[in-house]
């Protein structure tokens, strides 16, 4: 067990204790701030003061910020140490800066509760993030820091048993068009042959030809194959909208489309853009899942990623939700988070820690194609950089793919060859 001290308590030093040590390094620990029990002890501690408690202690002097009880405007000036950006920068200590208060306040998402500019869509914008500005988005920072600790804690304290994670690739799919043409009813069919006249959704609709859109069962044949778990979120707002536009849940081939996959995967919630103007919404499609999967619900994504914090946590939480996979963005690949595990949501405007479990995801499909502007080819050189960076930490990479991108739809032609390469080398 690891003893580590500090002048007072601290919710928010507990959280990411328990985060690194227990979740990432697989280590016992207990907090004190009885300076002469810290002396006192025989084992691997460390010391998180500015106190001289000893040399055989790990020291890291703390920055402040997890003792502070409200949320404002940090000075952050980043540096490089080892090869990697850090900040919160301090002297005379066995880490150069203070990895406990960095940590928190990325995992946190601490700058997101401070005054700042939404994107089109109301959400935080990434422009914004100290992360987009410093370069380090396509990093799963919080997991290299905590590896090179870890390493530098071993030397000092070579009695800790450190176990560290394993790799885990976790495919997501978001289930928000689930056909082009099917199941759409005359009027969507005709409004959309007047405005785009199109053969082959009049080969689709008479039977004679795929929907285009319709890529389920060649996913069920992947994640078979190559003994995959993914996890499948529905769209099933009860109505449509300008950014609602899947299969109304009434529809029969929706039902069948839902209970087949519950059946056989994982499913969970994809919260409507509606349910974000009116929360009611929000359980009511809950309930609307459950009875359509015969299934708890769980899990959830925001439909457009489109979420605020503490608010949209909050509402996740009162609904019963207790794993949410939107933590990422919707205008750019990358860590939102800095991180490539699974962590407890922090509210950080109540401070205190809860019951919701965060897995953030770092690429997703509609990023590379509409806002990176890439191909297939350029897609996939940026996954497998993802898939990189995730193996060298023991991280886990969440993908989102839809299943429109993964059929035979003529705009997204190659990418359902370049997905199933990705796989391939997922595997290995």
């Amino acid at each position: 067990m690891l003893l580590i001290y500090s002048h007072t308590g601290s919710a928010r030093l507990l959280y990411i204790c328990s985060f690194i040590f227990k979740e990432q390094l697989g280590l016992h620990f207990s907090l004190t701030i009885d300076s002469e029990k810290f002396k006192a002890h025989t084992g691997p501690k460390l010391n998180y003061s500015d106190l001289e408690l000893g040399n055989n202690a790990f020291q890291i002097k703390n920055h402040g910020l997890l003792f502070e009880k409200n949320i404002q405007t940090q000075t952050i000036e980043c540096f490089t140490t080892n090869n990697y950006k850090a900040f919160f920068k301090i002297e005379n200590s066995d880490l150069p800066f203070d990895i406990f208060a960095a940590s928190f306040y990325l995992l946190t998402r601490y700058e997101e509760y401070l005054a700042h500019e939404k994107d089109m869509y109301g959400r935080y914008n990434h422009e914004n993030s100290l992360a987009y500005r410093e370069g380090f988005l396509n990093m799963p920072l919080i997991n290299i820091w905590i590896k090179a600790f870890a390493e530098r804690l071993k030397e000092k304290c070579s009695a800790l048993h450190l176990k560290f994670p394993t790799f885990n690739f976790l495919p997501t799919y978001d289930i928000d068009i689930a056909f082009s043409y099917k199941y759409k009813g005359l009027i969507r069919n005709l409004g959309g042959f007047l405005k785009s006249p199109s053969i082959e959704r009049v080969k689709v609709l008479a039977g004679l030809a795929k929907d285009p859109f319709d890529s389920y069962d060649c996913l069920k044949e992947l994640h078979e194959k190559k003994q995959l778990q993914p996890v499948y979120f529905f769209l099933v707002a009860e109505k449509n909208s300008q950014y609602d536009k899947n299969i109304l849940p009434q529809k029969d081939a929706m039902w069948k489309l839902v209970r087949k996959h519950a059946n056989k995967f994982t499913v969970g919630l994809h919260p409507s853009w509606q349910s974000g103007d009116e929360p009611a919404l929000l359980k009511a499609e809950k309930l609307q899942l459950e009875d359509m999967s015969e299934k708890v619900i769980k899990k959830s994504r925001q439909h457009y990623i489109r979420f605020n914090l503490p608010e949209g946590y909050q509402r996740l939480s009162a609904a019963g939700i207790t794993e949410d996979y939107s933590m990422g963005y919707g205008s750019i690949n990358g860590f939102r988070a800095s991180v490539a595990s699974s962590f407890y949501w922090y509210n950080l405007q109540a401070d205190e820690n809860t019951i919701l479990r965060i897995h953030p995801f770092c690429f997703m499909d509609a990023n590379s194609f509409y806002e990176q502007q890439q191909n297939a080819q350029q897609t996939l050189d940026e996954m497998l950089h993802y898939l990189s960076v995730c193996k060298a930490v023991n991280g886990t990479l969440i993908s989102i793919m839809h299943n429109n991108f993964l059929g035979t739809a003529k705009e997204f032609e190659g990418w359902s060859a370049m997905y199933e390469q990705f796989i391939a080398q997922a595997q290995q």
